[in-house]
């Protein structure tokens, strides 16, 4: 971890740290699950059960595309029960028939087409969910577990504030400091005091969180696997084409294919017919055979051509603009990828010195070369240099989330 306690000089503080977490702490924690093993479940939660809904119900879609129109069946009974001599049923002629509409210029073949494409698409967006899902949740694991930390850190402030509180009493009882410096450390305590409640109010919230959105049925009361820790690769990957475009161009796509149908929706439809009629007064039957082609005279499906037309533009459009945002939106996410990383390395080497030169400070103020005031500005620099070393790996988290979205990858 980036914070070092084994100093002897933190010995008094730590049996505070200890006595602390003791009183505020359930009595048995439960461990939130490690972020690979939550990643593992992704498949259960509601916004990949939706994506994984809507790709079942766009293949349905294409598998009943690939099925041909029901056939039509007729029976007609002609010149019976008229006037004669047509008079009763003896010079009926009956005809039983059968019509197939055929699908000509490639309109079943353009049908397919349009619901595979989108069905492609539909599997496309689930794949984005997924990684939305996986990210959301890597950004919220981390949240809990910087929530953890800092409440830690409030703790452990605590108790150094507690402890140069009662080197400062020490020295008023010595005569050594004016009453007033005690005062100013009472209230130094209580402050620190306030800091340790709202701290232990947000990572009890942080913890609820990451319970309600992985959907564990036990409640989570700390965390044992660092996210916080693991430091992404600083090196880009190579992502030619980024998910968010390969979406895009399905769509495209699939727009295109719905521009093909809806053009030879205007070409006529024809119909095969074949039966057999039975004449009774001869008591004989022949075949009857024929074809209806319906003729686009007010109908020219113009409008939805038009539509499909204007809806291909728009996805055409949306394409262009993606390829050139997400581009720039990656290179923005590297950049601030490896800023932190380098963020991070500089704030741990912050704490590093600060810690150093809070222990000089401490003996300093013991051997009474430094003042009270002194002391506490430093030892107020320890805290923020902790507490910067926190919100460095939070912003590399982050910046993570980020760049994975943009490549369609689960972060870390």
């Amino acid at each position: 971890m980036f914070m070092s306690f084994d100093r002897p000089l933190y010995a008094v503080g730590f049996a505070v740290v200890a006595t602390t977490i003791t009183l505020v702490s359930p009595a048995r924690a439960e461990p939130a699950p490690p972020y690979e093993t939550l990643i593992e479940y992704l498949d259960r939660t509601p916004a990949t059960l939706e994506a994984e809904a809507l790709l079942d119900a766009a293949n349905a879609r294409a598998q009943q595309a690939r099925a041909l129109p029901n056939p039509s069946v007729t029976l007609e009974a002609e010149n019976a029960y008229g006037r004669a001599p047509f008079t009763g049923y003896d010079a009926a002629e009956t005809t039983f028939s059968v019509s197939q509409p055929l699908e000509l210029w490639g309109q079943r073949g353009a049908r397919i087409g349009a619901a595979r494409a989108e069905a492609d698409a539909a599997a496309l967006r689930r794949d984005q969910s997924r990684w939305a899902v996986a990210g959301r949740l890597a950004l919220i694991y981390a949240e809990a577990e910087a929530a953890s930390l800092q409440y830690e850190l409030a703790v452990e402030a605590l108790s150094l504030t507690q402890a140069d509180a009662s080197a400062v009493i020490a020295l008023i009882e010595e005569g050594r400091e004016p009453a007033l410096r005690g005062i100013q450390a009472e209230s130094e305590v209580e402050a620190a005091r306030a800091v340790v409640d709202e701290t232990q109010a947000n990572r009890d919230a942080a913890f609820a969180r990451l319970a309600a959105v992985a959907m564990l049925t036990e409640p989570v009361t700390s965390i044992e696997t660092s996210l916080l820790d693991r430091a992404p690769s600083p090196f880009a990957q190579d992502v030619r084409n980024p998910l968010a475009v390969q979406i895009a161009e399905a769509e495209a796509d699939a727009a295109g294919q719905s521009v093909t149908v809806e053009r030879l929706r205007a070409r006529p439809d024809v119909t095969a017919s074949l039966g057999v009629r039975r004449f009774q007064e001869y008591d004989s039957q022949a075949l009857t055979f024929g074809i209806s082609v319906s003729v686009p005279l007010f109908d020219r499906n113009k409008g939805a051509i038009s539509a499909a037309r204007a809806e291909q533009r728009a996805a055409e459009a949306r394409l262009t603009s993606l390829k050139l945002e997400v581009q720039a939106d990656r290179s923005a996410a590297q950049a601030r990828l490896n800023a932190s990383i380098t963020r991070t390395r500089a704030a741990d080497n912050g704490v590093a010195s600060a810690e150093e030169a809070y222990r000089l400070a401490r003996a300093g103020f013991d051997a009474g070369r430094i003042s009270q005031l002194e002391l506490r500005s430093i030892r107020s620099a320890l805290i923020a240099a902790r507490n910067t070393a926190v919100d460095a790996r939070i912003a590399r988290v982050r910046a993570e989330v980020e760049l994975a979205r943009l490549d369609g990858r689960t972060p870390f």
